[in-house]
C-alpha cells in the first residue's frame, strides 16, 4: 500500500501541511490500495505565494525559451510513460486499450501547444496601436479524475505557454497519477514556482483558489454544479474564468444511414471512457422510420460489448471510479425503468463473473422521451438512451433541447445533409461521420456546458489580456 504525504510546491516535493488522508482504490477490486495527506488552506496559500512570486520572471521569458521548459516536461512525461499506464490501470481501471491512449497524451497535448505556441499572435498592429497580448498572472487549474494527467498537462503547458504561473488542484482520488506527474516535473528542472500541484478536496484547497485575490486566472473541469459555485467565487476578484463542464450529447443517425458503420460510432461516443466522459454521445436520435432496424442493431452491437476487467484486452468498459459513482449509475439505470423506458441491454447489477469491483453492465433503452431523467441529467456511466424523431427538424429541436451544448455527432450518408444538420445543433464541437479529434481547434461548450474554450490559440488566449499601446 502506497502512503502519499508529499505536495511539489516551489520547485520541491513538500510534506502536506494537512493532517486529513484519503483513502485510494483500485475500482476493479474496490480495495484501498493507499492513501493520501491532503493539503489544507496554508499548503494552497504557500502554493500560490510561490506561483506569484515565479511570475514577475517567467511572463518575461521569450517564446524560445518557454519551449525550451515545455519540451524538457514532454520529455519528461515520455519518460515516465510506463509508470503512468500502471497508475491509470490500478487506481482508474480504464480498460488497457484506452489507458494506452491516455498515458500517451500528456506527450501529445504538449507537442500540440509547442505549435500552437509557436504560431501565436502576441503582438498585432491596429491602425497607430500595438496590441500586446499580456499574461494574466497566477492561473489557477482545477482537474477531474477521468483523465488526470492529461488534463494536468495540457492546461498546465496553456498557462506556461501564455507566461502565466500555475496552481493546480488536482483530483484527490487520483493521487497515484499525480505523483507520477510530479516526479516528471521534478525531472523535467523547472524554474522554482511556475508550477505548483497541491492534492486537496474542493471544499479547501479548491475554495482558497477560487478566492484567493493573488489568482488571476481559474479554469476548472468538472461538473456544472461545482462550475457554477466556482464561478460566484471568482467573481469577488473579477478572475477571468474557463469552465469546462457536464454534457448531455446528441448522436444523430439520420435516415440514409449506413448502420454498420454509424451504430459502431455511435456506440464509441457513448460508452468512450467507459461511460465517464463529459463529452459521451448518450442521446442516441434515431428516425422513426427506422426505429426496429436501429433498435435491433444498436442492441445486438451493445450486447457483444463487454465490462470487465480492465487488463482484458477484449474489454471496452471498467470500472466506475469509485463506489459513490457506481451507486449513482445504478440509480439512474433504476430511474430509467421506473420512468417507463424499455431496456434492450444491461440494467441494474453487475456483470456476470465480474467480482466486486464497481463494475456496470451496458445499457441501452429505449422507448425514451427526451423529457426523462435520463435524457436529460448527466449520468457519467455507460448508460444510453435511444430517442426518435419524425424528421430533421425535429432531429434537430430534440439535440437542443438540453441545458447542455458541449459535443453532437451526426452519421448520415450524404455528407453535406449531415453538415446542414450539424450546423444547427447548439454545441461547441459537432463531428461529422467521425470521432477523429483536432488538437488545435477550440474546444468548449455552449449553455451549461461551460464559458470559454481550451486548446490552440483560443486555450492560450484566454490565459491573456490584451493591452493596447498607441504611440
Amino acid at each position: 500500500m502506497q502512503q502519499l504525504e508529499q505536495h511539489f510546491i516551489n520547485g520541491k516535493f513538500i510534506t502536506a501541511q494537512g493532517n486529513e488522508y484519503y483513502d485510494l482504490f483500485n475500482p476493479a477490486s474496490a480495495q484501498v490500495i493507499g492513501r493520501v495527506r491532503l493539503a489544507n488552506e496554508a499548503d494552497a496559500i504557500a502554493a500560490i505565494a510561490a506561483a506569484k512570486a515565479a511570475f514577475v520572471g517567467w511572463s518575461q521569458t521569450s517564446v524560445a525559451e518557454r519551449l525550451d521548459v515545455l519540451g524538457r516536461i514532454r520529455d519528461a512525461m515520455a519518460s515516465y510513460q510506463d509508470e503512468l499506464l500502471e497508475s491509470i490501470i490500478v487506481e482508474y481501471g480504464a480498460p488497457v486499450s484506452r489507458a494506452n491512449w491516455m498515458a500517451h497524451y500528456p506527450v501529445d497535448v504538449i507537442e500540440q501547444v509547442m505549435r500552437d505556441v509557436q504560431q501565436f499572435a502576441f503582438t498585432t498592429s491596429v491602425g497607430k496601436a500595438q496590441v500586446h497580448m499580456t499574461a494574466l498572472g497566477v492561473a489557477g487549474l482545477i482537474t477531474p479524475w477521468n483523465s488526470n494527467a492529461g488534463f494536468i498537462c495540457g492546461n498546465l503547458a496553456t498557462a506556461l505557454a501564455a507566461g502565466c504561473t500555475a496552481v493546480i488542484k488536482p483530483s484527490e482520488m487520483s493521487a497515484l497519477q499525480t505523483q507520477v506527474v510530479m516526479k516528471a516535473l521534478d525531472a523535467a528542472g523547472l524554474p522554482p514556482g511556475i508550477c505548483n500541484i497541491v492534492t486537496g478536496r474542493g471544499d479547501v484547497v479548491g475554495e482558497v483558489i477560487s478566492r484567493h485575490p493573488d489568482v488571476a486566472k481559474i479554469s476548472f473541469t468538472g461538473s456544472t454544479l461545482t462550475g457554477k459555485a466556482i464561478l460566484r467565487n471568482a467573481a469577488e476578484s473579477f478572475k477571468r474564468v474557463t469552465l469546462e463542464l457536464g454534457g448531455k450529447s446528441p448522436t444523430i443517425i439520420l435516415d440514409d444511414a449506413d448502420l454498420a458503420t454509424a451504430v459502431p460510432l455511435a456506440l464509441e461516443a457513448g460508452f468512450m471512457n467507459s461511460g465517464q466522459a463529459c463529452i459521451a454521445g448518450t442521446r442516441i436520435l434515431v428516425p422513426r422510420s427506422r426505429k426496429t432496424e436501429c433498435e435491433v442493431a444498436l442492441q445486438a452491437a451493445v450486447r457483444q460489448i463487454q465490462s470487465g476487467d480492465p487488463i482484458d484486452p477484449r474489454t471496452t468498459i471498467g470500472p466506475m471510479v469509485s463506489d459513490k459513482q457506481w451507486q449513482r449509475v445504478q440509480g439512474y439505470i433504476r430511474i430509467g425503468v421506473e420512468e417507463g423506458a424499455k431496456l434492450l441491454a444491461g440494467g441494474e447489477g453487475r456483470p456476470e463473473n465480474s467480482g466486486q469491483g464497481w463494475f456496470v453492465k451496458p445499457t441501452l433503452f429505449t422507448d425514451v422521451s427526451n423529457q426523462m431523467r435520463i435524457a436529460r441529467e448527466e449520468i457519467f456511466g455507460p448508460v444510453l438512451s435511444i430517442i426518435t424523431y419524425e424528421n430533421d427538424d425535429d432531429a434537430v429541436a430534440i439535440a437542443n433541447d438540453t441545458e447542455y451544448g458541449l459535443s453532437a455527432l451526426v452519421l448520415g450518408g450524404d455528407a453535406d445533409r449531415a453538415q446542414a444538420v450539424g450546423a444547427r445543433i447548439h454545441a461547441g464541437r459537432v463531428q461529422i461521420n467521425t470521432l477523429t479529434h483536432e488538437g488545435g481547434a477550440p474546444f468548449g461548450g455552449f449553455k451549461q456546458s461551460g464559458i470559454g474554450r481550451e486548446v490552440g490559440r483560443w486555450g492560450i488566449a484566454a490565459f491573456m489580456e490584451p493591452k493596447t499601446i498607441v504611440s
